[in-house]
């Protein structure tokens, strides 16, 4: 998922891929910035990538 977000897809645009609804990305998304200890999706990134 994280990918997709450096990409820059928005919550909608990865639901689609994954074909769930977006509601459940955001969630997804939430519990992963839980477990980077970051806030944003910009931050998320930025972490992953190691930076």
């Amino acid at each position: 998922m994280l990918d997709w977000l450096a990409a820059g897809k928005t919550d909608r645009e990865i639901a689609a891929i994954l074909g769930m609804s977006p509601r459940t990305v955001q969630k997804h998304l939430q519990h992963i910035y839980e477990k980077l200890g970051v806030e944003t999706r910009t931050a998320a990134v930025m972490r992953a990538l190691g930076k």
